[in-house]
């Protein structure tokens, strides 16, 4: 085991008095980590909207405060009971329990079962593993779905709904790269320079969708689409897709809701895809982290992240919970 301080810096999140939730960068003693069979000194760390709605207090993301959030972590292995992992190897941890109701990657040290852990892939650093971080693996997922049935390129235009977003703009960013055309839909066309860079070929004003919301059916438009929303977004993708189309769903920052009719799965045919990478198993989990370091590596990762310190993160984390982020932001250590 390699030299350990007795406290390391972490996101704290706790209660106030009246009822709400406050964050602060303190030191915490190793010794409060959670049980696990791996130390893992963090090297970077990046933000999710779930890592806003746990440092905000949803008590539907985690049960019990204080807290440390952080859903994403990559760093060097310090010590491991199992043996799997040799001293310093460098590992990446996402998903499962992870900065929900056990101690996340917002802090300089996590420890965490070994099962949760895969090797940093060959040909990608640790700052790039968690510019992709878990908005990354989900767009790869999300992609992964669409190729299994049977998207291709020449079947037209793909749109994407919270492409601003670190799932949408990564998800812009692999599709394109893979040779399709994107219609890239977002309430931030201020942003519209920076989606073309990432591949888009088109931006559109998200709030074109409101005026399908009362129309059960509505005219063929998208091949295929990835909807980071949910809500009246993701049923407005879902019946203005062409025949056979699909559409990958993976998030809700818009709303859980799904009001939703039969109309374009019996008389069009199309596919709904429910993607999640909390639970995914680690050998797809691996494959897919392989993928981001080989045939989905993205030339452009750079353009896709701002860097950001431990003590810059609440400002951030209430950028990402109040619509107002724009891509990923990388946290180091």
């Amino acid at each position: 085991m390699s030299f350990l301080p007795e406290s390391y810096q972490a996101l704290s999140v706790s209660p106030s008095a009246r009822g709400a939730f406050f964050q602060e960068v303190s030191r915490r003693s190793l010794s409060e980590l959670p049980s696990g069979e791996v130390l893992v000194r963090v090297a970077f760390s990046s933000l999710n909207y779930k890592d806003a709605l746990s440092a905000s207090g949803n008590r539907g993301v985690t049960k019990h405060y204080p807290h440390t959030p952080g859903i994403d972590a990559a760093g060097y292995v310090v010590s491991d009971e199992t043996g799997q992992f040799e001293l310093d190897a460098p590992v990446i941890a996402t998903g499962y329990d992870l900065g929900m109701n056990t101690a996340g990657g917002l802090a300089e040290y996590i420890r965490v079962p070994a099962a949760w852990l895969v090797r940093l892939p060959d040909g990608l650093s640790l700052r790039e593993a968690m510019i992709y971080g878990t908005a990354g693996m989900t767009a790869a997922l999300c992609v992964e779905k669409l190729l299994r049935m049977g998207a291709k390129p020449q079947d037209g235009v793909v749109a994407v709904t919270g492409a601003t977003g670190g799932v949408g703009s990564m998800a812009v960013a692999l599709l394109a790269q893979r040779g399709f055309e994107v219609a890239a839909i977002t309430g931030k066309l201020e942003a519209s320079g920076w989606l073309s860079q990432l591949g888009a070929k088109k931006v559109i004003d998200r709030s074109t969708f409101e005026e399908l919301v009362d129309r059960p059916l509505v005219s063929e438009h998208w091949a295929h689409a990835v909807d980071c929303l949910g809500g009246d977004y993701l049923f407005g993708l879902a019946k203005s897709l062409k025949y056979g189309g699909s559409v990958a769903a993976c998030g809700l920052s818009s709303s859980s809701d799904f009001n939703a009719n039969v109309f374009p799965f019996v008389l069009r045919g199309i596919n709904l895809l429910g993607v999640d990478s909390e639970k995914v198993a680690l050998e797809h989990r691996e494959a897919i982290w392989d993928q981001l370091a080989g045939d989905y590596r993205l030339p452009l990762l750079g353009l896709m992240a701002s860097e950001i310190t431990l003590a810059q993160v609440p400002l951030h984390l209430d950028q990402l919970l109040n619509g107002h982020a724009v891509g990923r932001y990388l946290v180091r250590m």
